[in-house]
């Protein structure tokens, strides 16, 4: 049986390969802080990846619940015999994290397995709430549970501004699959619906609902921006993935074409190095 300083490396490892991002943002967070921390971004890069592990949505939904089970107390089998389950269980303990959230986080993620559009903006900030700005609070609680009560504004325009960019990064991805994470508002302004979207026969229709989703996204780290000017300086460490982000939704914003190419992801050291700047400047 692994020890738990086994189960902490294996999960950083595992980290690694999955999140690179999210890896650094560990490797700079404080080290005391850094298992915890594994523990969750390695949980959400866990129910990220489901879509891609799995053909039928079915055995999907059953990875999911596994997880939801196992935050409820109803493990199937050793908890320890799966390190991001026992790290993830030490987390929640060690920092008397809400199990809620947790558990909704897995619930969410039910919308990638299919391919139902986004049907309005509303539900997408409600997905975008449950897992990206989740994802924040979360980390902030780690970090400095006093403080990140008051920054619920900050995370919840944050995580929304993420789940656009992340929806970019995955864009050429998703729609060779048939998904669309764009709302239908956004594509109804543009003229498009959902199959539209995802023809070939309206490539200036789609680039314009490309980067009107980009400016949306854009306005939501705007407003993020302006809610946490009195962000406390522990919390930092949580807000450090979301420095990732205007380059994307910028150059998405400026030319569609490009996020349909899979061409909006910065080099690694640009990206380490925004990362640092951050918590340097404290600015998004």
């Amino acid at each position: 049986m692994a020890s738990e300083a086994d189960n902490a490396a294996l999960c950083l490892a595992s980290l690694r390969e999955l999140d690179m991002d999210r890896y650094l943002a560990v490797l700079l967070s404080p080290e005391d802080k850094r298992r915890p921390l594994t523990a969750l971004y390695l949980y959400n890069a866990e129910l990220a990846r489901v879509r891609d592990l799995v053909r039928e949505p079915l055995p999907g939904e059953v990875r999911l619940q596994y997880w939801r089970d196992l935050l409820e107390g109803q493990a199937h089998g050793s908890t320890a015999a799966n390190p991001a389950a026992a790290e993830l269980l030490l987390a929640i303990d060690a920092f008397r994290l809400p199990v809620a959230p947790l558990s909704a986080m897995s619930e969410a993620r039910i919308f990638d397995l299919y391919d139902d559009p986004m049907e309005s903006i509303s539900a997408f900030e409600g997905y975008a709430g449950e897992t990206a700005s989740a994802l924040l609070q979360l980390a902030s609680l780690v970090l400095d549970a006093e403080a990140a009560a008051t920054v619920s504004e900050t995370a919840g325009h944050a995580g929304v501004a993420q789940a656009v960019a992340g929806a970019l990064l995955l864009l050429p991805q998703h729609r060779a699959r048939g998904q669309v994470y764009i709302p239908r508002e956004i594509l109804a302004a543009t003229g498009l619906d959902r199959e539209g979207f995802l023809s070939d026969a309206h490539p200036e229709m789609v680039r314009a609902a490309i980067e009107a989703f980009a400016g949306y996204g854009l306005d939501h780290l705007a407003r993020a921006g302006k809610a946490r000017q009195g962000l406390p300086a522990t919390l930092a460490p949580a807000y450090l993935p979301v420095a990732l982000v205007r380059p994307v939704l910028a150059k998405a914003a400026a030319d569609g074409r490009r996020a349909l190419e899979g061409k909006l992801r910065t080099s690694q050291w640009r990206r380490q190095l925004s990362m640092a700047l951050m918590l340097w400047r404290r600015r998004f």
